[in-house]
């Protein structure tokens, strides 16, 4: 469902007609799901709702691959900060190449730096084994980007920092718990990466809606991430399912094809 764009480093990003779908997913049965609504890719992790997403096994990637969908791995050793020991990063290095010798199109990170940025020394070690074990594999920053934000990183500076490391594309809520509350600043950031990194997708993800898919159209973001996760019912709007709802999974792709206003969950 992806409208025509580049993701190259180096190469604009072209127009695009409607932003693509990423779905979030644990296992194989996911990426189905993903491929049945019609997902360009899905981003595979472990434990999504214990600690926000930590690295898969590769017998869960090489079993997600097989499905045929394009599959981005997030490579994350642990929960907590995005700011890694060298031995940490040994393993984020080891398991980005993992990953894609495994099948994976294209893999998620993130790391911070003792400024609260993104590190470009780091990322660009990262694009590195990424690029040598696929030349065509896709660098997606993930959130940390808004861990970035919140702590007053300038947003031009940080995209800036992205294009410099070789990343296609940024996960981001604009800085905020979810994409609700930081919608003007997802505006604005596409605005930004226009000028400060033309060939990095700005991509929103964290608490996206049916209800919300009209703005997130607006802002013109190049893609949307969900794990399609209901709230759980009493909940206080924050604690979700645990899989995916079918449903839900398919009337959020259908909202960004159509740009549908009449949605509900």
């Amino acid at each position: 469902m992806a409208g025509a764009l580049s993701t190259g480093q180096g190469s604009p990003l072209a127009a695009v007609s409607r932003p693509q779908l990423e779905l979030a997913v644990e296992n194989a049965d996911g990426v189905r799901l993903a491929a049945a609504v019609g997902a360009a890719r899905v981003e595979l992790c472990a434990a999504l709702a214990q600690t926000e997403g930590i690295t898969p096994s590769i017998g869960m990637v090489e079993q997600a691959c097989r499905v045929g969908l394009p599959v981005h791995v997030l490579v994350r050793p642990r929960p907590g900060n995005f700011t890694y020991s060298s031995a940490e990063l040994d393993v984020i290095e080891r398991d980005v190449a993992a990953a894609l010798a495994a099948g994976a199109s294209g893999v998620v990170v993130g790391v911070l730096g003792a400024d609260g940025g993104p590190d470009v020394t780091a990322l660009r070690r990262i694009v590195a084994a990424a690029r040598q074990s696929d030349p065509s594999a896709e660098i997606t920053f993930h959130r940390a980007f808004d861990a970035a934000l919140a702590a007053g990183v300038d947003p031009a500076g940080a995209l800036s920092r992205l294009q410099q490391a070789g990343v296609d594309r940024v996960l981001t809520s604009g800085g905020s718990p979810d994409c609700a509350a930081g919608l003007s600043v997802l505006g604005r950031l596409v605005e930004l990466g226009r000028t400060h990194a033309p060939s990095v997708q700005i991509m929103a993800g964290g608490g996206v809606t049916l209800d919300l898919v009209p703005s997130l159209l607006d802002a013109g973001v190049h893609a949307v991430h969900t794990s399609a996760r209901p709230r759980l019912a009493g909940s206080s709007g924050t604690d979700r399912a645990d899989a995916a709802d079918p449903e839900l999974a398919a009337r959020l792709a259908a909202a960004l094809t159509t740009g549908g206003r009449n949605h509900e969950y």
